[in-house]
């Protein structure tokens, strides 16, 4: 796609990559074919292609628009357009720079921004969150719609963590929201390292990964948090940890690209690219050990959902649905796998309408099967899943937990 960048866009620190990913494009379109929000809307600026067109005309100069601001933000950032992409036109960094532009120049209506600042003040705070959350379930016969099905229903309790006793040692993003909807995957993840010989090495002082402040108009304030989560593992990866696992997608999603986005920063590019080497997913640590060892014996009918961040931005697809084959679950078949439900991070408040609508059809693709429950690998797909009230949903570690001898 030939472009001529502006002199003010020529000024901002990623221009020279918008520049050649706009320069990709070659306009086949095949991107909308598989796009979640051009399919429901059916407006081709509701579709990567016709995103990028907008964004092109920001960079060239163009009037900046609050309608040009819709579009961008019904985007999910799935990236299932990258991975049916033949020219691999890198879209989701491209959208970031867009965004970025977009939202410096046109303000948010005040009830967005309240819902956006609320959302960065909450959310990446697990003390405040789970306080929230206990608060939640007393009122939530009051709380909006939207809010209520963001209550768990039932919250397994955390078992205990086995004792650090392994030569081999993980680092383990505990996660923002999931301790305090989902506490036992964690403590699962761990029982089942320990019985493969790998303990977990406690990083208490990293917290939020940076995704939510990145992905609210806040792209400093979550390059920020990545810096800090870089300092508090550093003194551990010195010390020879393996690897820094990531049991919710949507995290290590944003962990792997560190290093792609601090690499400009000459204090921290170096670590930012050692700790997006060293950043896996629970599935690709666990892929590579002797599961046989671990007796697993379950007859339940499961559906896996794949989270778009595990199959599209990690490129894991079918990685999980390997492992539970390997240890004996009993998978059901799930159409149109590749589609997003709808969480995408925090799009399912700031856009409930579009996500309603896509988790219903997830659910009705995954209930196809009949299973008797559907499991996922990231926390926000799970309580997406989980707020219809339908097949319950839980994360894939659990399961293999449960049913250990």
């Amino acid at each position: 796609m030939q472009t001529t960048l502006s002199q003010e866009a020529r000024q901002l620190p990623r221009a020279e990559e918008a520049e050649r990913i706009l320069r990709s494009c070659v306009h086949c379109g095949f991107c909308n074919a598989t796009c979640p929000t051009y399919q429901l809307l059916g407006d081709e600026l509701d579709g990567p292609r016709g995103r990028i067109y907008l964004i092109k005309q920001v960079l060239e100069g163009n009037d900046v628009t609050r309608k040009t601001q819709a579009h961008l933000d019904h985007c999910l950032s799935c990236r299932n357009c990258e991975t049916t992409c033949p020219s691999g036109v890198d879209y989701h960094n491209l959208l970031d720079i867009g965004r970025a532009v977009v939202d410096a120049a046109v303000q948010r209506p005040l009830g967005q921004r309240l819902l956006r600042e609320g959302l960065r003040a909450v959310v990446p705070k697990p003390g405040l969150f789970k306080g929230l959350l206990g608060s939640g379930q007393v009122f939530r016969a009051v709380l909006p719609a939207t809010l209520q099905s963001k209550l768990p229903h039932n919250v397994e309790p955390a078992k205990a963590r086995p004792t650090r006793r392994h030569a081999r040692q993980v680092l383990m993003l505990e996660g923002c929201v999931q301790p305090g909807l989902s506490p036992n995957t964690n403590a699962a993840t761990a029982r089942v390292l320990d019985r493969l010989g790998i303990s977990i090495t406690p990083g208490r002082e990293a917290g939020c990964c940076g995704a939510v402040d990145y992905h609210l108009d806040a792209q400093a304030a979550g390059l920020n948090r990545a810096r800090r989560n870089i300092d508090a593992w550093w003194p551990s990866i010195e010390q020879g940890a393996e690897a820094i696992v990531q049991t919710a997608s949507g995290c290590g999603a944003f962990i792997k690209e560190y290093g792609h986005l601090l690499s400009s920063d000459p204090a921290y590019a170096d670590k930012a690219k050692k700790v997006s080497a060293l950043a896996k997913d629970l599935v690709e640590v666990l892929r590579n050990e002797p599961l046989e060892t671990l007796a697993i014996s379950s007859s339940q009918r499961v559906a896996f959902h794949c989270p778009c961040t595990l199959q599209h931005a990690q490129k894991l697809g079918g990685a999980v649905e390997s492992v539970l084959t390997r240890l004996g679950f009993n998978l059901t078949a799930v159409p149109d796998s590749h589609l997003c439900c709808g969480s995408a991070g925090t799009y399912s408040l700031t856009q409930p309408e579009l996500s309603r609508q896509l988790r219903d059809n997830k659910l009705n693709a995954l209930e196809s099967g009949k299973p008797e429950v559907i499991i996922t690998a990231n926390i926000g797909c799970q309580t997406h899943l989980n707020g219809a009230g339908r097949t319950p949903v839980r994360h894939w570690i659990e399961l293999v937990e449960a049913a250990l001898p």
